[in-house]
């Protein structure tokens, strides 16, 4: 009851404390890398795409790093050696990615 009471509360809040009108910069395109605006059949550029994939990749890894590096002491060899191994990968997928230019952003 607490909760819906809480959430009804901010709800109006924001309804009555916030302005109706936004500015010029608030609404202007921003992080999508093209107009949202102009035709659906324009052609975009696809880096900025490339760039959220692989910040995805690179962000489920450390979901992956975390319990390796809490649990490192209970892992054996062949464990530390196969989570050595998918570093490496990554690794290695990164510098083929920095090299081949996939993180300029022109």
């Amino acid at each position: 009851m607490l909760s819906f009471f809480l959430s009804f509360v901010i709800s109006i809040a924001s309804l009555i404390l916030t302005d109706k009108t936004p500015d010029k910069e608030k609404v202007s395109v921003y992080e999508c890398g093209f107009n949202p605006i102009n035709s659906p059949g324009e052609p975009f550029s696809i880096r900025f795409f490339l760039i959220g994939v692989l910040f995805l990749i690179f962000d489920l890894e450390i979901t992956y790093l975390i319990p390796w590096g809490i649990f490192s002491n209970l892992i054996t060899i062949k464990g530390q050696f196969v989570v050595i191994s998918f570093i490496l990968v990554l690794v290695v997928g990164l510098i083929y990615e920095w090299v081949e230019g996939g993180l300029e952003w022109e």
